[in-house]
């Protein structure tokens, strides 16, 4: 009975967000209340556990970067991109997509998808206000690029984090198996956006040939704050890289970043968390609760399953299985609870294939699918929700199905590319 109540709560509340009826921050937080208050996430699980409740690491690590982007943007660096940007791609929409998405693919496997995305959509936003052009197809674009490139690694997109601890797998082990696939289905990506954002490209010659005119140097308002923000961000970045070395979470990382970026840049706090997109961090912690709820009810446990016990010995079933199941329910759950949940499923699988080669590959079809499925809806992955709140606080404002109808297409091709390239290498080469 309680898992019909959960998923009930959980279905109404996505009928609200994707149809937009009510505001999205305002639907999580009545659906998580619900939730909470029926029994069925217990309240000390809601904010103390790492599988069944708000995912802090998220919450603090997205916190953080807010900061540091917010004291970034006061030195002018953001304005000085989008003109070179706007200037090297000389104002063509298809070629400044494509410098755009490759910025992004390149950064997120060795940032993550989330903090190339705050990195990467205020620059995209500057250089299209520049050119007097919509920003959204750029966003949706870069974002959809982002949860691409971040599966080449173990550190890209958090499901990985997840995989690898529980499969023993390591950096090197997805840069092998992932990776390749990953250049491949992004480089036919690439190819497709010209296709499938050929409608919505916008050329204005006046205004490209204005901003040709520009010196990007003389949009750097203060040198000096930007040498000292620059080496502290180097020293995010090199902390995010290192973290499964050192073992220290990227939130941390990310918030003592943030704390020295305010004393070096000797700003006022309170004009910095101005700079804070808090309707986003609100909306997330609400959804990490929806889906807590579907978590402890056990929903997302009997559907897998189900799915498993309906595969049998038949491995390259199972691999489909994984792939294209993981991709549709990924589209839906949060995918770091989904596969936090689904991985002593899928781990119980592996450990009844007598082939390692072949065992391995359930792994990593199940990666591809928890990963490709974040394009799968705007609600799928924690990047698309930043991207959103960031677009309509800039007046560039993305529907749910806007970015939907893009995603749902884009996640298809990569999960039919990706079965193919699993086919190919683990069951017939």
């Amino acid at each position: 009975m309680s898992a019909i109540a959960s998923l009930g709560i959980f279905l109404v509340a996505f009928f609200y967000i994707a149809t937009e009826k009510a505001d999205k921050v305002k639907v999580v937080l009545i659906a998580a209340g619900a939730m909470a208050v029926l029994g069925l996430i217990p309240g000390a699980k809601v904010f103390f556990s790492e599988h069944e409740g708000i995912d802090w690491n998220v919450i603090f690590l997205l916190f953080g970067m807010m900061v540091i982007v917010g004291v970034i943007k006061q030195t002018g660096l953001f304005d000085y991109l989008a003109i070179w940007a706007a200037k090297r791609s000389k104002g063509r929409p298809y070629r400044l997509m494509v410098m755009l998405m490759a910025i992004t693919a390149v950064a997120s496997p060795f940032l993550d998808n989330v903090t190339t995305i705050m990195l990467v959509a205020p620059v995209t936003v500057m250089v299209c206000d520049r050119l007097r052009i919509s920003a959204r197809p750029y966003l949706i674009a870069e974002v959809l690029a982002s949860n691409i490139g971040g599966a080449a690694t173990l550190i890209g997109d958090p499901p990985n984090i997840i995989i690898g601890s529980r499969a023993g797998l390591t950096f090197n082990d997805f840069l092998v198996h992932m990776a390749p696939a990953v250049v491949i289905i992004f480089a036919v990506f690439v190819l497709f956006s010209r296709f499938l954002f050929g409608k919505s490209f916008q050329y204005n010659p006046e205004r490209v040939a204005a901003v040709m005119a520009l010196q990007e140097r003389r949009a750097i308002t203060d040198p000096r704050l930007l040498v000292r923000c620059l080496v502290v961000l180097g020293g995010v970045i090199v902390g995010f890289g290192l973290h499964s070395v050192f073992h220290v979470e990227p939130s941390i990382v990310a918030l003592v970043g943030a704390g020295i970026m305010i004393l070096v840049a000797r700003t006022e706090v309170s004009d910095v968390l101005r700079e804070v997109e808090w309707p986003t961090l609100v909306f997330f912690m609400g959804l990490f609760v929806m889906v807590a709820g579907l978590v402890h009810t056990g929903v997302i446990e009997t559907i897998g399953t189900w799915v498993i016990q309906t595969i049998g010995g038949d491995h390259l079933l199972a691999a489909t299985a994984l792939l294209f199941g993981s991709t549709v329910l990924g589209a839906f759950f949060d995918n770091i609870p989904y596969v936090a949940t689904m991985t002593p499923i899928v781990e119980d699988l592996v450990a009844q294939v007598p082939d390692a080669g072949v065992g391995q590959a359930l792994w990593w079809a199940f990666a591809f699918g928890a990963d490709f499925g974040g394009n799968g809806t705007a609600v799928a992955a924690s990047a698309n929700v930043v991207a959103i709140g960031i677009a309509a606080r800039t007046g560039h404002r993305i529907s749910f199905w806007e970015f939907t109808r893009y995603g749902i297409v884009v996640t298809a091709l990569s999960a039919v590319l990706a079965w193919v390239y699993i086919w190919l290498r683990y069951f017939v080469l």
